[in-house]
């Protein structure tokens, strides 16, 4: 089963090392290095494919006393800023220690002119308070991951983290953090236990034109990986080009391809969830999907009474992605977390993903600290011991929709009590509301022949399904009421059209009565 708080305290971790840091600042010596070896991609691939030919061989048992480091004590550590690498460069790197969080290091080296030098750890590479459980690890100890710093005059902190297992993430267009990302999902959502592959070994090459070049080792009882990561911060975001060689030890049940992590506690569509005094809690507030065949699908994330996996099946699909739409402060008052500038991660194939399915793990929650939602690509055909894959594809993290264009978009989903406002409620029914924009729907009137197609799955039924423009705004609004409704969740479709012209993007949701 999937562990929520697991995903989370990455992210917690990697924020409470922020503390205390600023830009990348001016150039620095940086930490020493040990001897140069050749290195190339295809080095990494023959390694990695060499490893997943023999047992696999689990990291030593941590040191006891990382367990004295927690939050609290990690968010007291700093890495010295006169040791940075590559200080005052568009891609400054800074380390992050091992902790409670961060038991297992990782190595780190550095590329230049085709050879890698390892960053050799130092405990004078991070300042602390006098008795810090940092200073009384045994030899042996070493780096839990890196950061890339903002350049000067780009804000203060980082703009790209690899931290924790094989997760990594970016601040995105507007420098704040929020979803996450990962190299490879196994058995994410499923019955089988989760596992949880990592990278253990990483190496940094500063790109010619700016922005920097990653390669990890990825190491896991079913599986050995290597990737490399183009990044680039650009105006409109940081743009990640990923390159993945996975070879397999064993089966796997489910295969996550392009993994993505949020957490979604509770939003417009989910008021009896709320328990805090800000009105939306979320990192995104929807999965978004661009068909092989061209179709658009908005699928608002929930906060299910259970786990729920939704499968939506598809061939060589042309995107998805977790996406936070909703960008209006006054729809969250939170002016220390700032949900409203939480980044939109897109997932492009670079070369086809054949059959197979986006999957959508959705996880029950009572808290904001919880990535309690998930979502990858899953192939059709189950890995076997001995296979080999390859993958291509761009990650985007954006403040803007990173597939725009027609047809209108879903900007609000809310649902209620049945029954029109003023009048006892519908037993037994259940409201939704849902709200369209675009340019697909300008100029149109309640005359223009526009209405709404909505579904639902037996034996629940639509009743009273209603199109029209918002007075006052620019955008549509669909009401219908839910009835017959059962124990389990009813799946709804809905979408505007004009004669059998589709005018918005498909809207699939989950309507759980239980809850």
């Amino acid at each position: 089963m999937i562990a929520p708080v697991h995903r989370r305290a990455v992210v917690r971790g990697a924020a409470a090392s922020v503390l205390g840091l600023g830009a990348g600042g001016a150039a620095s010596a940086g930490p020493a290095l040990g001897p140069a070896r050749p290195f190339s991609f295809d080095r990494l691939i023959a390694a990695a494919q060499a490893l997943a030919k023999a047992p696999y061989q689990a990291p030593p048992p941590p040191d006891p006393a990382l367990d004295l480091i927690d939050f609290d004590a990690y968010g007291q550590i700093v890495y010295d800023p006169l040791k940075t690498i590559w200080g005052g460069a568009d891609a400054a790197v800074r380390l992050f220690p091992q902790g409670r969080m961060f038991k297992t290091p990782v190595s780190i080296a550095l590329i230049e002119d085709g050879a890698a030098r390892p960053v050799i750890y130092a405990p004078d590479l991070f300042t602390t308070p006098p008795n810090h459980p940092l200073r009384r690890l045994r030899t042996g100890a070493g780096f839990a991951g890196f950061r890339v710093m903002n350049p000067d005059g780009q804000g203060a902190g980082d703009w790209l983290a690899f931290l924790g297992a094989a997760y990594f993430r970016t601040a995105g267009a507007l420098n704040q953090y929020g979803a996450s990302a990962r190299g490879l999902a196994i058995n994410a959502g499923g019955p089988a236990p989760e596992e949880f592959p990592r990278f253990s070994r990483y190496w940094l090459e500063r790109a010619p034109d700016s922005g920097l070049i990653v390669y990890a080792l990825m190491e896991g009882p079913s599986v050995a990986g290597a990737y490399r990561f183009d990044n680039r911060k650009t105006p409109q975001g940081v743009v990640q080009t990923v390159e993945a060689r996975l070879f397999f030890r064993k089966a796997v049940e489910t295969l996550g391809v392009a993994p993505l992590t949020s957490m979604f506690w509770y939003g417009e569509n989910s008021p009896a969830a709320r328990r805090d005094w800000r009105p939306e809690i979320h990192d995104s507030d929807g999965l978004e999907m661009r068909t092989g065949a061209g179709e658009r699908i908005w699928r608002p994330l929930t906060n299910p009474p259970r786990v729920i996996t939704n499968t939506f099946q598809d061939k060589d699909p042309r995107g998805f992605g977790l996406l936070q739409r909703d960008r209006d402060f006054d729809h969250y008052q939170d002016d220390g977390a700032f949900y409203d500038r939480r980044p939109n991660v897109w997932v492009e194939p670079l070369s086809p993903f054949g059959p197979g399915s986006v999957r959508l793990v959705e996880i029950p929650s009572n808290r904001e600290t919880d990535d309690n939602i998930v979502a990858f690509w899953t192939p059709e055909r189950q890995v076997g011991a001995g296979d080999e894959l390859a993958f291509a594809y761009r990650l985007s993290w954006t403040a803007t929709d990173p597939a725009p264009g027609p047809p209108a978009r879903v900007i609000a989903t809310r649902e209620g009590e049945g029954g029109r406002p003023g009048l006892p409620p519908k037993a037994g029914y259940r409201r939704l509301a849902i709200d369209f924009a675009g340019e697909t729907l300008h100029g149109l009137t309640r005359e223009s022949g526009v209405v709404a197609s909505v579904t639902a799955s037996p034996p629940a039924r639509i009743e009273d399904a209603v199109a029209y423009p918002v007075v006052g705004a620019q955008h549509w609004r669909i009401v219908f009421d839910v009835g017959g409704l059962s124990d389990g969740p009813v799946d709804l479709r809905a979408f505007l059209k004009r004669g059998d012209d589709a005018l918005s993007e498909t809207w699939l949701y989950q309507l759980f009565p239980d809850q």
